[in-house]
């Protein structure tokens, strides 16, 4: 494992009475080249995968009506907005990358912050690239095979191909992952535009049918109701994406709440004006019953040019694949900063001011899990912890501000907000725990599998032999790849 700082960036806020900086005015760094345009198309491209596309049953079979399902959506973007909007304060009082991670471990020590790093690393990152992947491989194949599923080998050398190519564009350039982002998100907002135009058109027309007794049907058991709230925050996953990259971020105080703010209010007009334009075309069971709504609204009113739906869909994939190695590399790197992963994961090259070493980890991982057919079940088991790490990440603004109440907070919002979000991600955590007990149980047990590892790995000081083999290999793959540790100069 690398070496562990000891440094808090809050801390040296108090005591310099200045914020921390986390750019570099020198040396073998990662530069802040992400621009407000670059911030808003992380969000943006990360939270819009390919969810809203193919089917947003998971929230209509909960909630039973049309009322209600517009409702639904809309909630949780207010809520996720909540959550955004608490992690601006985190983001420009902490300028580290990381987010979860790098809140968690100021807030409540190295040891939890090391089992969300751990459950990020073995599962949740690498088996969400993978699953993205296979739905990128999936849709570039449909126009060929119309009327059958494509054959599951083929979807998945698509997609370690899609993963491929992008481990080779993050490991080059810096601006060329964030072109490749910026030019999918337009893609898939292009896309979903296309959709909204075509369903105010059918508006226009007196398609509205499905809307004249909205909430006729209304799901009257709030528990199953609930299970709705908690499918439609799944698609707003990623909102907190830009916290992993605050580092490279120029000017994070100005442009975080910048991109926040219109990522947000982007995807929530998306999503609602998009599930509104579906329900003008396909019916509300026809929904439920659909794998591909998108596609379904495409056959029907495209005719010839419907295919360019499957397509779009890979696009708006494709940019998720990228959004979600970016950000999970600066996750690994600044993990094995603290001491927390391999040494070589710290490590940047030395012409291309990359992430190499941490970009070719999380490649590799997709990889290998494309090659097993548990990946699916592996996310649900560990959803839980996704809330809960996000839960506590959110809480940290409340507890910060009682642990460090003098600290520069250049973004300071009521407590009010913070509170809110802490208290729905209870429900969120205990909520699978009444529904899901088995597969909540495996999720819990493969969280525990963490503090074994910690103990051994972190904790522990390592015989010198040992010492030396991962000095030996960290030194062999430094040449390999030709990376340094990050070295900043001071003025």
């Amino acid at each position: 494992m690398a070496t562990k700082t000891s440094y808090s960036p809050v801390q040296d806020a108090i005591s310099n009475g200045e914020m921390p900086r986390s750019e570099s005015t020198g040396g073998i760094a990662l530069k802040p080249k992400i621009t407000l345009l670059n911030g808003i198309t992380v969000i943006v491209g990360s939270i819009i995968g390919s969810g809203i596309f193919v089917s947003p049953k998971g929230v209509l079979q909960y909630t039973g009506s049309v009322g209600l399902f517009l409702l639904v959506w809309l909630l949780c973007g207010v809520f996720s907005t909540i959550g955004a909007y608490c992690y601006c304060e985190l983001g420009t009082m902490i300028q580290r990358s990381g987010a979860d991670y790098a809140y968690i471990y100021e807030g409540f020590g190295p040891l939890l912050a090391f089992i969300r790093l751990w459950v990020e690393c073995i599962i949740v990152r690498p088996c969400s690239q993978a699953i993205v992947a296979m739905t990128f491989g999936i849709y570039i194949l449909k126009p060929f095979y119309p009327d059958c599923p494509p054959p599951d080998s083929s979807v998945r050398l698509l997609a370690a191909v899609c993963i491929i190519v992008l481990m080779f564009i993050n490991c080059m350039n810096v601006a060329w992952a964030t072109r490749v982002q910026d030019v999918f998100t337009f893609a898939k907002l292009f896309a979903l535009g296309m959709i909204i135009v075509t369903g105010i058109v059918q508006l226009c027309r007196g398609h509205t049918e499905y809307f004249a007794d909205p909430f006729a049907g209304t799901e009257t058991n709030i528990a199953t109701a609930a299970l709705g709230f908690y499918s439609g925050l799944f698609a707003y996953n990623g909102w907190n994406y830009l916290n992993f990259v605050i580092e490279e971020l120029q000017d994070p105080v100005r442009n975080l709440p910048k991109a926040v703010s219109i990522s947000m209010v982007i995807v929530v007009l998306v999503y609602l004006l998009t599930n509104v334009a579906f329900l003008t075309v396909v019916s509300p069971a026809e929904i439920i019953s659909s794998p591909a709504v998108a596609v379904l609204f495409a056959d029907r009113l495209y005719g010839p040019m419907a295919w360019i739906m499957p397509v779009m869909v890979a696009m708006s994939t494709f940019g998720t694949v990228n959004g979600i190695l970016f950000t999970s590399a600066r996750l690994f790197y600044v993990g094995a900063r603290e001491g927390h992963m391999p040494e070589i994961l710290t490590m940047i090259q030395v012409k291309l001011l990359t992430p190499m070493p941490a970009v070719l980890f999380m490649g590799t991982l997709s990889l290998l899990y494309l090659g097993s057919s548990q990946i699916y079940a592996l996310i649900n088991y560990v959803s839980f912890v996704c809330w809960l790490a996000i839960g506590m990440a959110v809480f940290s603004v409340i507890w910060f501000r009682w642990k460090w109440p003098d600290a520069p907070r250049p973004i300071k919002v009521h407590i009010i907000w913070p509170i809110i979000y802490t208290l729905g991600s209870i429900f969120l955590v205990v909520l699978p725990c009444i529904s899901a007990p088995k597969d909540t149980g495996i999720g819990a047990a493969i969280l525990l599998t963490g503090f074994p590892v910690y103990y051994l790995f972190v904790w522990l000081d390592k015989p010198a032999k040992i010492n030396r083999m991962l000095d030996s290999f960290t030194l062999a793959m430094q040449k390999l790849m030709i990376v340094v540790p990050e070295t900043k100069k001071t003025d």
